[in-house]
């Protein structure tokens, strides 16, 4: 095996940091299941960030007041590129949030569960294909 090996780096690469963002974003929502506090909350204004390709993307900034008294207002961790209708500004919507960490929350209806799973997916496959596929190569040289 010459220097061709260095390629199966990038897949292995990116199956890696998919598989490390989609576990960090399941184990974040069993916790916020597990121990998480709901709260009414309100909509107050949309945090709009451009990606590099000029895509716009807006995420929904929530207020609540948390249950030891703390008022709380953070900005989803999920854009979208456009508003659904009962997320605009003054949408009323229901919250779930960490006690300790109350930035630490998710918007029932906005945050999706499915986009950490389908990097927990492919990162998985990435990384085994990819490591498959070496040892293969590795074992009948």
């Amino acid at each position: 095996m010459e220097r061709e090996w260095l390629f199966s780096l990038i897949p292995l690469t990116i199956g890696t940091i998919f598989l490390g963002f989609g576990v960090y974003g399941l184990r974040r929502a069993r916790a916020l299941r597990r121990a998480g506090v709901t709260a009414e909350a309100w909509i107050v204004r949309h945090e709009v960030r451009r990606d590099d390709e000029g895509a716009t993307f807006y995420h929904p900034v929530a207020a609540w007041t948390a249950r030891d008294g703390r008022t709380c207002e953070y900005s989803s961790r999920f854009g979208r590129g456009a508003v659904r209708s009962g997320f605009g500004v003054g949408a009323s919507v229901t919250v779930q949030y960490d006690p300790q960490a109350p930035h630490r929350f998710a918007i029932e209806g906005w945050d999706m569960k499915g986009v950490d799973l389908l990097f927990t997916v492919l990162g998985s496959i990435f990384t085994v294909g990819t490591v498959t596929v070496l040892l293969v190569r590795l074992l009948t040289l």
